[in-house]
């Protein structure tokens, strides 16, 4: 069982004092949140692609590089790279780099996206959205194939047996495809052999659970060992010493965060019930102290199949010793539990 991080490093106002960070002091907070998850232990962290005012990670890879030499072991993934939007040769050529920085520890994690500002920006057009996605993804998996590549075009140019480099230390350089929970995006990781990550941020997470079960299903039939395959997800959440500080500390950035992002899209306003539901064993936001978390991970894993759990935190803008406590939580405390117990389970049952 893996455990890690995501982050779109936020730029949000302060809840208290209506301060905003500028995207420039944000991001070096990110690397240092980097830099103590590898120090604790954790196994990746995440940094997802954004193009708009309230975060500062357009470059992710970026990001990840100036991480990569000041950490050892950590695994560094995009979360998601939106491949709709972005050109796959220098997808995998940037990520080809980022695993040499960091000797073999770079993966892309592909998706569509759930934000579509990247389109208009790289002027795509949103009626393209599945065949972008579907065409750049084919290409990519070339591209990690081998170092000369023969590629047909379409909504990008053709390319003529061209080499494309550097070459990554991994061989092949690791693609997971990102899913929000989509039955056709997990059918599509399953047969091309893909790991599967699942952003699980509501409701309850027994509803993925068919999901997976899917997945797997996918893997087989394309004549895959689906117990080699992982499973990630990807949650809000937050660890203090307590779970009343937890609470306190999240509720209010994370109601403010998700509000305007409700606002956009017409969902209900978020409350304290919501939240508080949300927090509850069955649900899926991961709030309290360690032991209240590492349930819920370990819960998660026995119940869904998940075999990679990545905290997203913060969701909306908070103080940064904060989040570097919780993140000194996860890997001291959390994880240590969540491991022990689960390769105890799984001895046991025999499972993915």
């Amino acid at each position: 069982m893996e455990i890690g991080l995501t982050t779109f490093a936020e730029t949000t106002p302060d809840v208290k004092t209506g301060e905003v960070k500028s995207h420039a002091e944000r991001l070096r907070e990110v690397v240092e949140e980097i830099v103590l998850a590898d120090e604790v232990g954790l196994d990746v962290y995440g940094v997802g692609e954004h193009h708009r005012k309230d975060y500062a990670s357009s470059a992710p890879t970026l990001v990840l590089a100036a991480a990569a030499s000041r950490t050892k072991r950590i695994r560094l993934t995009s979360a998601v790279t939106v491949l709709s939007s972005a050109d796959p040769v220098r997808v995998f050529q940037e990520f080809s780099t980022l695993d040499g920085i960091s000797n073999g520890r770079a993966e892309i994690m592909a998706g569509r996206g759930s934000f579509i500002e990247s389109f208009p920006l790289f002027g795509y057009d949103l009626n393209d959205y599945d065949e972008l996605f579907e065409e750049k993804l084919a290409l990519l998996l070339k591209l990690c194939e081998s170092e000369k590549v023969n590629w047909p075009g379409g909504h990008r140019p053709a390319i003529h047996n061209l080499g494309v480099y550097p070459r990554p230390v991994q061989d092949p350089l690791p693609v997971w495809i990102g899913s929000g929970g989509n039955s056709e995006s997990v059918v599509r990781a399953g047969l091309l052999g893909l790991p599967l990550v699942l952003a699980i941020i509501g409701g309850s997470p027994r509803q993925f659970a068919p999901l997976v079960q899917l997945y797997r299903k996918a893997l087989s039939h394309a004549g895959h060992d689906a117990a080699k395959f992982p499973v990630a997800s990807h949650s809000h959440g937050f660890i203090a010493q307590t779970t009343d500080i937890a609470v306190e500390k999240f509720f209010l950035p994370t109601q403010q965060a998700m509000n305007v992002l409700g606002r956009e899209r017409g969902w209900g306003h978020y409350d304290k019930a919501a939240f508080d539901a949300a927090r509850s064993f069955e649900g899926a936001l991961y709030v309290g102290d360690p032991t209240t978390v590492a349930e819920k991970i370990i819960h998660l894993r026995k119940t869904v199949g998940i075999t990679r759990f990545m905290l997203h935190v913060p969701v909306g803008s908070m103080p940064h010793d904060d989040v570097m406590k919780a993140i000194e939580l996860l890997g001291t405390e959390v994880a240590p539990k969540v491991r022990e117990e689960v390769a105890a389970w799984e001895a046991v049952n025999q499972t993915y």
